[in-house]
């Protein structure tokens, strides 16, 4: 029995797991997407063309992500950081 409610309770919070917002950024030049996967902030990125998208990480302000992502990668032309997408504004200052 025990071991049933622990199921049930594993399956109850997949979902959870399932729907964790997205961080992803568009690169100005896609000719700087990195091959493989990058470990930025403990995020991993992976891109494809000059979308990247990345899983985990720490928590920081979304403005500070997008600098250590374009420091690394590029100019971004998007930049959305656990759901929530960067104004035109915030990502002229990133890429500043």
């Amino acid at each position: 029995m025990r071991a049933f409610i622990v199921a049930a309770a594993l399956f109850a919070a997949a979902p959870a797991f399932a729907q964790a917002p997205a961080t992803s950024a568009v690169l100005a030049d896609a000719a700087r997407a990195p091959a493989g996967r990058t470990i930025i902030d403990g995020a991993n990125w992976r891109c494809e063309g000059a979308t990247c998208t990345a899983t985990g990480g720490a928590n920081q302000p979304a403005s500070r992500a997008c600098r250590r992502v374009a420091a690394r990668f590029g100019a971004v032309s998007a930049f959305t950081y656990k759901g929530t997408a960067l104004t035109n504004e915030e990502i002229a200052a990133c890429n500043a």
